[in-house]
């Protein structure tokens, strides 16, 4: 008998806990089961800047779900299909960025949630609705209760609406998005601004107020800040960085000995 498999992301936020994800900016799902087995329970993929097609996005769902994680999936910015095909292969969840308005969030849900909270186009036979091998109308409730879908706060435009936005039935997860945020408001990078962290303060408490989780990405250094803040979802890092700061550790202590023994031998 098959059995659905539930977001661990829900369950651990619904349980009071703190979910920490990694991002991963490569193709292969091997750095996604590397993040998993060693410890991220969410990992999170880019269809808006990352060239992934669909057929990647099945290999990377997949990988996490071997190993018990749940795959987040940014979505680009289109078609109501580019934010349900994702959930048809059956991510966990999604992210939408750049969500601008309470009407804005109000079109997400209809496209992306079944009735009675929206209007998603049906098909059943994907993966997500185990192929036509689930009852339809247990198929409807399992999806609308455990898959996330998270909304990406990262534009000075949406806090004018930030409670209407917050408030909007079918939204788990408010997320600030300081790097975009931070241009909207005309301080590229600026990423310790106190405007930027009291907007991102903002944030949350609006996310509380209407009931909903706090996103945002952080670090090691200010986990136990965010925390305190209302933040129950933290992405702490991404594969590109990790890699990348491995990279240069490497040849710098090389280089470091190298010279080392040419002075020595000098």
């Amino acid at each position: 008998m098959f059995t659905p498999r539930k977001s661990v992301t829900l369950e651990k936020l619904r349980n009071g806990e703190t979910v920490f994800s990694f991002k991963s900016n490569l193709s292969c799902p091997r750095a996604l089961e590397i993040a998993a087995m060693n410890g991220f329970s969410c990992l999170w993929v880019c269809e808006e800047h990352v060239a992934n097609d669909y057929s990647v996005l099945e290999s990377q769902i997949l990988a996490a779900g071997c190993l018990g994680a749940d795959l987040l999936v940014r979505v680009p910015r289109g078609s109501y299909s580019d934010l349900v095909k994702p959930l048809e292969l059956d991510a966990a969840g999604i992210m939408v960025p750049h969500v601008m308005s309470a009407e804005d969030a109000r079109t997400i849900v209809r496209s992306v949630r079944f009735h009675p909270l929206g209007r998603r186009a049906i098909d059943g036979g994907n993966r997500d609705g185990a192929y036509c091998n689930m009852d339809f109308q247990e198929y409807l409730r399992f999806v609308n209760h455990n898959r996330f879908v998270l909304i990406q706060i990262e534009d000075v435009e949406a806090l004018e609406e930030l409670d209407e936005i917050c408030a909007v039935p079918g939204i788990d997860i408010i997320f600030f998005g300081p790097g975009d945020f931070s241009q909207s408001i005309g301080l590229p990078g600026e990423f310790d601004h106190p405007d930027i962290a009291a907007a991102r303060r903002k944030v949350a408490e609006a996310a509380l107020r209407a009931g909903k989780f706090a996103g945002t990405v952080g670090g090691p250094d200010n986990a136990a800040e965010l925390i305190a803040e209302g933040f129950r979802f933290i992405n702490l890092g991404s594969d590109v960085v990790g890699l990348g700061a491995y990279c240069r550790e490497l040849l710098a202590r090389t280089m470091k000995d190298l010279t080392r023994n040419i002075d020595t031998e000098k």
